[in-house]
């Protein structure tokens, strides 16, 4: 019988199995809520690296599954720990040989003369807060002498931070070379083949490119890492558009993971409340019972910018919720802004029902110790015990939530997060709300994640849904969701490894479509902070900013150079489309003065554009741009639309009179035989027309629908590997434009072959960070834009779906 029981249940786990979908992301989404709380795995296993910040900083959860007596790790893997080299002769490992005078050859080979050369301590660096020793100059020659009496046992790096670029030598022999920096520390792997006994030289050559100066450099050996922990077998992970799943062996145990972020944007509380859920079910397949514990940790690094800040940790209570909290000592609340950045202020919580008894701990110390103070780096450990487990499913969760206390500085004013009431509400009653939902929420999420898949493969297919699942979280994580002092709802992008600029106006445009979908009061969000800009007198152009600061500082433009039709398009066209998508044109009429500047100025200047950026500025600066003319266009004949809608007859007719014969003016002079060109002087060029979808998706109808036909054609021709580059000048692409470009078609089979491409470079890229929408269509390769929310203009088949448009 018991054989028979083993046969059935690996019938049934064989057939559940097989029946689950194995996914492939080039990063994916764990904890995802906003820029400074967003949380991935960079691996295809789960258990095959450390979860990582978007960024790319190490941020680790890990997990281990206890069946019986053995230890299964299925979450991240061990962090490793650093030591310096052993056996040192007298002099400090941290003292060099230095010169700034150039050198020609030879400086980096052991048997070189280096006493003539300074001796100082690292840091070198301008910045007398970080350097022990000074260097302002171009460049720095840095040469260490190291003596071991044996070549360690143990893994070999090199310990550095560096700004700018960098080439290092062992022995003479070339172990690193970077051009850019490296703000925090990062260990590169040396071959231990390169070490010798006795002496060995650590060589350096830093040049400064442009702003500060900062080179801090060791050889450290790994920790070694303790013993008997197993690794979990994966067996499956499925993305879905609030949720990543895992699948699991264990043993005679089989673990299910889903990571629930339940951003369900018909709710605003739910989107605004910075709590997920890790839920775990096990279930026993070998037809024994087993003893089972989930231990859940996350590292107080999910709270800091570099892993050198004090952090302090403790443990509390709600009713009905037990908790771990931590932050850092210091708290400098919005005192970082830039791109590359974590936030190092507020406080990450980690909580569990008291109904399961879980233990939670600090570090490894007793339950009983309470707090951690002035700490560099608490685990918050976690550890739930499931009982004897058998075939019947067992399942428990955790919540992971983080208190960014003040997200967003508007104008010189903190802001508090939407979930905070009264000053005096403390973040355990959003655990305790999200615990209490918890059923509910689940059963929202599963049911709004199918229904999404299946509109999407309706409207272009399962590559196309597929794209569309692993955008929805990344877009609506990149932004941050507050009020203004005037009460108006603001959701803030944050252009991720791009600059860092907050609420960008040409991020804001290639998002739209997902909000126009699911939410138009969203998009208004991340419009109402450029209509105060302009309103408010503090912006007098005439037309509007690129953006409103540099995340988290909204304080005004910081953006060195403007994009006047760029800005004044997307501005225009974005608020025609909030008239069509909420059936009235009130939110157009509130901001019609400001939209009246901005129109007349594309009336004067948006036909034939000097030589601006538009938003596809690392492509640089470019005259004459026909695909920014059509954005011209369609923002006047939107205006004119609104107008229409708001009874303003003269106005309307006035502004679409003008549209048409712009638009009649752009198909003469852009045409260039089989296709129309990528500027209106010179016609061996050509680019995608991304710009003219909201002509048919509005129903403006300036542009004949031949003038659609002809550009998809040429398109089609024009495909690499992973899709159609972005113009003629070079093969690189952009994601969201290509998915724009192809809902110009009516053909369902012409939309696939463009679009299907986007998604071979989701499953087959090679650069492992969250989903680009800047990367090289020949091989895959990631530009550098990473995590953006520009991949929400993925859902705009799905609009025209929505809107009826064919």
């Amino acid at each position: 019988m018991r054989k028979l029981f083993l046969l059935v249940t690996c019938l049934i786990l064989t057939g559940r199995i097989s029946a689950q979908q194995t996914d492939r992301a080039p990063a994916y989404p764990l904890i995802t809520h906003h820029s400074n709380f967003s949380i991935w795995s960079f691996t295809d296993q789960l258990n095959a690296s450390v979860t990582k910040h978007w960024t790319g900083k190490d941020q680790a959860l890990s997990g281990i599954l206890k069946v019986d007596n053995k230890a299964y790790r299925f979450l991240g893997k061990q962090t490793l720990q650093y030591e310096a080299l052993p056996n040192l002769d007298k002099t400090p490992d941290a003292a060099f040989r230095y010169t700034f005078e150039h050198q020609e050859s030879g400086w980096y080979t052991n048997d070189f003369n280096d006493q003539d050369w300074n001796a100082g301590v690292a840091p070198f660096g301008d910045d007398p807060a970080k350097a022990k020793t000074s260097w302002d100059m171009d460049e720095i020659y840095l040469r260490k002498t190291i003596e071991i009496s044996e070549v360690p046992e143990q893994d070999l790096y090199l310990k550095i931070s560096h700004d700018d670029n960098i080439v290092v030598y062992l022995n003479g022999e070339q172990i690193f070379k970077k051009d850019g920096w490296e703000e925090d520390y990062i260990y590169i792997p040396v071959k231990k083949s390169i070490l010798k006994k006795g002496k060995n030289v650590l060589s350096m050559q830093v040049k400064n490119t442009a702003g500060g100066r900062h080179i801090d450099a060791a050889l450290v050996t790994s920790i070694p890492q303790k013993d008997g922990e197993l690794i979990a077998r994966q067996t499956s992970v499925k993305i879905e558009a609030t949720r990543t799943i895992y699948s699991f062996t264990c043993g005679g145990v089989n673990l299910e993971v889903t990571f629930l972020s339940p951003l369900l944007l018909n709710s605003l509380e739910l989107t605004e409340r910075p709590v997920s859920y890790i839920n775990y079910v096990v279930r026993a397949t070998d037809g024994r019972k087993h003893q089972v514990n989930v231990v859940f940790t996350a590292s107080s690094d999910l709270a800091v910018n570099t892993p050198d800040q004090a952090v302090s940790a403790w443990k509390g209570k709600a009713v009905g919720i037990s908790y771990l909290k931590a932050g850092t000592v210091a708290q400098p609340m919005l005192q970082k802004s830039g791109d590359n950045v974590r936030i190092d202020w507020g406080y990450l919580y980690v909580g569990i029902p008291e109904s399961y008894k879980a233990v939670q701990t600090l570090n490894s110390l007793p339950a009983s110790q309470l707090k951690l103070l002035n700490k560099k780096s608490v685990n918050l450990n976690t550890d739930i015990n499931f009982g004897l487990v058998g075939v019947a499913a067992v399942e428990k969760h955790v919540l992971l939530g983080y208190d960014d206390t003040n997200p967003i500085q508007y104008f010189k004013q903190n802001l508090k997060p939407l979930w905070k009431k009264t000053p005096a509400q403390p973040f355990s009653t959003q655990l305790q709300l999200a615990e209490k939902q918890y059923v509910k929420v689940r059963e929202q999420s599963i049911a709004f994640d199918k229904e999404l898949y299946a509109k999407a493969v309706k409207a272009g297919g399962e590559k196309y849904a597929a794209i569309c699942k692993l955008a929805y979280r990344q877009s609506i994580a990149a932004h941050r969701l507050v009020r203004s002092p005037q009460g108006e709802l603001l959701f803030m992008s944050k252009e991720n490894f791009s600059n860092g600029s907050i609420n960008t106006v040409d991020i804001t445009y290639p998002s739209a479509p997902q909000y126009l979908l699911y939410n138009p009061d969203l998009l208004k969000g991340m419009m109402n902070g450029i209509f105060y800009y302009s309103e408010s007198g503090k912006w007098a152009k005439p037309y509007p900013s690129h953006d409103l600061g540099t995340y988290p500082l909204a304080n005004g433009q910081t953006y060195g150079e403007d994009m006047p039709v760029e800005e004044a398009g997307n501005m225009l066209i974005l608020t025609a489309a909030i008239a069509k998508a909420e059936g009235n044109a009130a939110y157009a009429e509130k901001h019609w003065k400001v939209l009246t500047i901005w129109t007349d100025y594309l009336v004067k200047e948006g036909f034939d554009p000097d030589n601006q950026l538009c938003t596809d500025d690392f492509a640089g600066h470019l005259a004459h741009n026909t695909n920014l003319s059509i954005k011209a266009i369609v923002a006047i004949g939107g205006y004119a639309q609104l107008a229409e809608k708001l009874g303003k007859t003269a106005e309307a007719a006035k502004y679409r009179q003008a549209a048409q014969e712009m638009a009649d003016k752009w198909v003469k002079q852009a045409d260039a035989g089989d296709h129309y060109a990528l500027v209106f002087d010179d016609k061996n060029t050509w680019s995608q027309k991304y710009n003219l979808v909201w002509d048919k998706l509005l129903g403006l109808n300036l542009f004949p629908k031949d003038v659609y036909k002809k550009e998809v054609a040429w398109y089609l021709k024009k495909g690499n590997k992973f899709g159609i580059p972005l113009d003629s000048r070079k093969t690189y692409t952009k994601s969201d434009w290509i998915v724009w470009t192809a809902t110009l078609t009516d053909d369902r089979k012409d939309f696939e072959k463009l679009v299907n491409p986007v998604y071979r470079f989701a499953t087959e890229s090679e650069s492992r960070v969250p989903l680009s929408d800047w990367y090289e269509t020949t091989n895959g390769e990631v530009m550098n834009f990473r995590a953006r929310s520009v991949v929400g203009g993925f859902f705009i088949k799905m609009l025209a779906d929505n809107w009826g448009v064919k």
